[in-house]
């Protein structure tokens, strides 16, 4: 087993638990701005430490007063807005556990969670919300309240916590120990029904402040400079959750955006202006494809072309010189840097708000080149790794040398190893200690203080790590060859008609693939070439785009053998969805479903 490790930058607190920081900065920095909170209008409203304290206070109190226990769950089911963040403070000031539901999770999901976690209790965000969790209601014996979001329940739980005096949170404040359970994340079940992650205080503890101290420039900014970051991944993801803790603890300036579409996402950056950004690939993609169009809508194509070759050799020589193994970018590659600057490259940080230089990618792969373009345009994005069970980040690249395409080196106080199969083995102190309820699964994925991931990968011998697919995906021909489909669906959705892609072949004679389009990219792709704007039923027919989606497969299969290579693919009418069953919450491919759901298309695709 080949492995890895980076010692500890920060060690995790003996005593205490996640509110800890939030009674503490307002002791240590009461008037300091920690939030910003978009009012109606879409303004944004400072809020102070000491504000927050009180509101987390009084949230606190209420909960006491209708009944939430030390030690008891309850369910938060809502998009990303600040009064989750409100929530998940009170309940581990008073020793309570949150359940994070994803807001467009179905009946018998919410049902499955909150019977398994046993919650006693549910925050929604309105009435659609509420009626999910009512149609399941008689089977949850154990849930006894359900407060509304938009009904204004902060509100009303302040008011019901007027009695209590504010020693009797203190004293459940006190008694909460890192060891202590901060959350059940159920994950988000590619493969199956969702198991709760149990992640403790110091799984939170021990992830964000390694994180914080070994990528310092992103979160601490410039001189003179307040770091602040807009939130607008789920919180009921763990990548938002560890997004939210450090924040808090670090007094980051936070705010929340509901929405990752960039019609609503957009508008918030450029109010909001945040100096760092974390997020999945699909938002740089987004900000990257919108340049581009809008560069050949205004007959800019080429020069905006050649802006981002510029970019993407000018971040390889810095890459190269971080790496001691090139000079650095030439004189000539400086100039012609310089002269995209402003023409280029500052209306791209000025998408992400103007005052972006640092950001942090997870979720799924990034394209090389795509990361190299953006570090070209003055905003260098880390790439990281992780899972549910390590709270976020478990490798990052780090920021004095990012080598792109890799996913990093390990977290400070993490191991990463190479089991003889290829698979990633992790240790460190943000890995959970089981699932909810289910020793079995928990045994099959922690082995001698070693969590199994299921992903495949490799290190190199500066311990970067590059994931190369997941156990579970790898595709099994007929003819008995082992194909891991990841990296040929990156590539093909690299092209930007492409939104999806899904390789298929199982037991079949070779490997094929099903493709979503992108129908802004292809809306604008038609005006540019004088085509109508066909009905969807027709673009999977049009020979111009099939010709198009065809050189995406054929750039491909450049990486891969002739036995591994795509030969055929459909085009598919309607793209892969969290409504249609066929995409998780964090935007994963569900192949089970795809392959269920699209059983006659790919049928098809082996008649010839």
């Amino acid at each position: 087993m080949r492995e890895f490790t980076v010692p500890p930058m920060a060690t995790t607190p003996q005593a205490g638990g996640l509110a800890d920081a939030v009674f503490g900065n307002a002791r240590q920095a009461p008037d300091k701005v920690v939030f910003g909170r978009a009012d109606e209008d879409g303004v944004w409203r400072d809020v102070t430490t000491s504000e927050f304290r009180d509101q987390v206070l009084a949230v606190a109190k209420g909960l006491l007063a209708e009944g939430v226990r030390f030690g008891d769950r309850v369910a938060i089911m809502s998009r990303t807005r600040y009064e989750w963040t409100l929530f998940d403070f009170a309940l581990w000031a008073i020793g309570a556990q949150s359940v994070p539901v994803y807001p467009t999770s179905s009946s018998e999901q919410v049902r499955w969670m909150l019977h398994d976690s046993g919650a006693v209790a549910a925050v929604v965000e309105h009435e659609d919300h509420a009626m999910t969790i009512g149609a399941a209601v008689d089977e949850l014996p154990a849930l006894t309240r359900l407060w509304q979001l938009d009904a204004d329940c902060v509100a009303e739980l302040s008011e019901a916590g007027r009695q209590i005096g504010d020693d009797v949170v203190e004293r459940h404040r006190l008694a909460v120990t890192p060891d202590a359970i901060a959350t059940v994340i159920y994950t988000s079940g590619t493969t199956g029904r969702p198991k709760g992650c149990v992640l403790t205080h110091a799984n939170f503890m021990a992830e964000t402040e390694n994180v914080v101290a070994r990528w310092e420039p992103v979160f601490q900014s410039k001189p003179g400079e307040e770091p602040s970051t807009l939130l607008f991944l789920p919180l009921a993801h763990v990548f938002g959750r560890m997004v939210e803790v450090a924040a808090v603890r670090h007094r980051i300036r936070l705010g929340h955006q509901p929405s990752m579409t960039a019609a609503e996402l957009i508008p918030s950056l450029a109010a909001f202006r945040p100096t760092f950004v974390l997020a999945v690939p699909y938002v740089f993609e987004k900000v990257y494809q919108g340049a581009r169009r809008k560069a050949e809508a205004g007959g800019r194509l080429g020069p905006f072309e050649k802006a981002v070759d510029v970019a993407v050799r000018y971040a390889e020589a810095v890459e190269a010189r971080a790496f001691d193994t090139g000079p650095g970018p030439s004189t000539g590659l400086r100039m012609q840097h310089q002269l995209y600057e402003k023409l280029v490259y500052s209306k791209v940080r000025d998408a992400l708000g103007g005052r972006v230089r640092h950001g942090i990618s997870g979720g799924s792969a990034m394209d090389r080149r795509l990361g190299l373009f953006f570090s070209g345009a003055g905003v260098t994005i880390y790439e990281g790794y992780g899972l549910t069970e390590t709270t976020a980040a478990a490798t990052a690249n780090p920021p004095e040398q990012t080598r792109f395409g890799t996913v990093g080196q390990p977290v400070p106080g993490t191991t990463v190893a190479i089991a003889d199969d290829g698979e990633i083995w992790l240790s460190g102190g943000q890995v959970f200690h089981g699932y909810l309820n289910n020793a079995k699964a928990t045994e099959e994925v922690l082995r001698d203080g070693w969590l199994a991931t299921g992903d495949l990968g490799a290190l190199d011998e500066d311990g970067y790590l590059t994931i190369t697919g997941r156990k579970k995906e790898i595709l099994v021909t007929s003819g008995g060859k082992s194909v891991s489909p990841v990296a040929l669906e990156e590539r093909v959705r690299a092209h930007p008609l492409v939104a999806q892609c899904v390789a298929v072949g199982n037991n079949r004679p070779f490997v094929a693939a099903l493709v979503t389009y992108d129908r802004e990219a292809v809306e604008h792709w038609l005006r540019m070439r004088g085509k109508p704007n066909l009905a969807a039923t027709e673009l999977v027919h049009d020979p111009d785009l099939e010709a198009e989606i065809r050189r995406a497969v054929v750039a491909a299969n450049t990486l891969v053998s002739q036995a591994e290579s795509i030969r055929t693919f459909r085009i598919l009418a309607a793209p892969f969805s969290e409504e249609r069953g066929t995409l998780t919450p964090s935007l994963k491919l569900k192949r089970r479903a795809i392959e269920n759901a699209y059983a006659k298309e790919i049928e098809a695709l082996y008649r010839g």
